[in-house]
């Protein structure tokens, strides 16, 4: 005779309310399913992206790029010096979270019908979490306990004013010097606000690039650019030291070692999560040798009724990356017929400036997969929007199928592309959209783009490279003009 089962006291528990936490328990609760979110403190309810990552980081950017174009008017005459003022810059941070932090806290997910606990949740049975001396049941349960980043270690680190993206926000004072450890995506995004803030920067990255998940055309420009605002760069390179609390002992990859001076210092080294607590083994829930939750290819743990989202599925960490595995999640709840999770169209964007947007497939992955295509690239030199605002340095990339039989009517999909211009992440969308949806050049070829659009770059690549008559191509490259 078959034990019953005892009833669940929610149809879905979820462990986390950062940006997949909130939107499974958002979605869920909005069909009148009985969902349990749970966070360690009310303050954590939204993330890292709302704490420490995309929304401080993002104001900061801003604030900086407004110091930046005042000095950049000095060329019309205009005179601007000094430093910004860091408290009344963090004040403008801080201002910007509590204006979206407004409906992701624990009263107002209350008032949406879900129940929201805060303290340490840890698993009791293949179902069952306990938070707070209670334990309750759930029919599903998605781990979201996001990444923390990784800790600098080496000698003499104990006597250095260490901050990561957890703790940069307290700064009240303008550092006159910061080192940066990484050249990724966060370490160049503070470096470059930073630096335009007023401090003086000096970024030292163990690889042989910044940026190194992109493609080598798109991230010289962007180093170049650094470099010219007055940044530092020392690449293929390690703190190996720290001989005082204002000094670095750095080792590059050849030659001698070098000292660098400091007052701050930024810790960009990456991420890493961690499931200390929660008592995984309890609920079946299985890890590998690296501490890793096991996950096949739906986000399912080793219970089947225990999923994975977010940074804690040690994948792509982006707040978006979380999105995507919502909406995996979410279909896969609900549909007989189970979605795979694809990265195929995923996208990212790197918010210095100029921007560096990436999207799709990249060479790389298609050569992995014997993929056929062509590789279209143009720079921003004789782009008219491009001239007038100053930024002739972008540069665009895609990756095009290569059709073996060019038969009539055959659509050319555009398998991926890269891009670096201020504001790559906004003019690619419409590149994003083909990706994503199987377009063809065609829809992008036929488009009347208003004049002077940022956005013709795009079109331009492809007029440029589509096989036409050499009557039409004429006519179209005085349309262009013409426009």
């Amino acid at each position: 005779m078959t034990k019953e089962k005892p009833p669940c006291d929610f149809d879905l528990i979820v462990l986390g309310a950062g940006s997949a936490g909130l939107g499974l328990s958002l979605f869920m609760a909005r069909i009148k399913q009985r969902v349990l979110l749970i966070d360690k403190t009310p303050e954590d309810v939204g993330g890292d992206c709302l704490n420490h990552g995309c929304v401080p980081s993002k104001a900061l950017i801003h604030a900086s790029r407004q110091v930046h174009q005042a000095r950049q008017a000095a060329q019309f005459g205009l005179q601007v010096s000094g430093t910004a003022d860091m408290a009344k810059v963090m004040d403008y941070v801080r201002e910007r979270q509590d204006v979206i932090r407004h409906h992701e806290n624990p009263e107002y997910l209350r008032g949406l019908g879900i129940t929201v606990e805060i303290g340490e949740p840890t698993f009791v049975g293949d179902h069952d979490v306990q938070i707070n001396d209670k334990t309750y049941r759930g029919r599903k349960i998605v781990i979201a306990t996001g990444s923390r980043p990784q800790q600098l270690q080496v000698p003499g680190a104990e006597q250095v004013r260490l901050y990561d993206n957890q703790r940069v926000w307290d700064l009240r004072e303008l550092p006159k010097r910061l080192l940066v450890v990484g050249g990724g995506p966060n370490g160049v995004e503070l470096g470059q606000a930073m630096q335009r803030l007023g401090a003086q920067v000096t970024i030292v990255h163990h690889g042989a690039s910044i940026l190194e998940k992109e493609d080598p055309a798109i991230r010289a420009v962007l180093d170049e650019r650094l470099r010219a605002e007055g940044l530092t760069i020392h690449l293929e390179a390690e703190v190996e030291s720290f001989t005082s609390a204002s000094q670095a002992q750095v080792k590059p990859k050849s030659g001698d070692s070098f000292t660098v001076d400091f007052d701050v210092v930024y810790v960009a080294i990456g991420r890493h999560v961690s499931f200390a607590g929660l008592e995984l083994d309890k609920a079946g829930v299985e890890v590998d040798e690296k501490g890793h939750i096991k996950l096949d290819e739906h986000l399912q743990t080793t219970n089947p009724d225990i999923f994975v989202a977010g940074d804690a599925a040690n994948s792509l960490k982006f707040s978006h990356g979380a999105e995507l595995h919502v909406r995996l999640l979410l279909f896969n709840f609900f549909s007989p017929l189970k979605k795979k999770l694809s990265y195929d169209h995923f996208s990212w964007v790197t918010f210095t400036d100029p921007e560096v947007a990436h999207f799709g497939l990249d060479a790389a992955e298609l050569d992995k997969r014997g993929t056929a295509y062509e590789r279209w690239e143009t720079d921003f030199a004789d782009d008219d929007r491009a001239v007038v605002d100053s930024y002739r340095y972008g540069r665009l990339l895609l990756f095009i199928e290569k059709n073996a039989l060019p038969l009539p009517g055959r659509k050319r999909r555009i398998l991926g592309g890269a891009m670096v211009a201020p504001g790559a992440g906004e003019l690619i969308q419409e590149l994003i959209l083909a990706n994503t949806s199987g377009m063809g050049i065609s829809e992008i070829f036929d488009k009347v783009y208003p004049y002077p659009v940022a956005a013709r770059i795009n079109q331009k690549l492809i007029v440029e490279h589509q096989e036409v008559s050499p009557l039409l191509q004429t006519a179209l490259d005085v349309a262009y003009k013409l426009q």
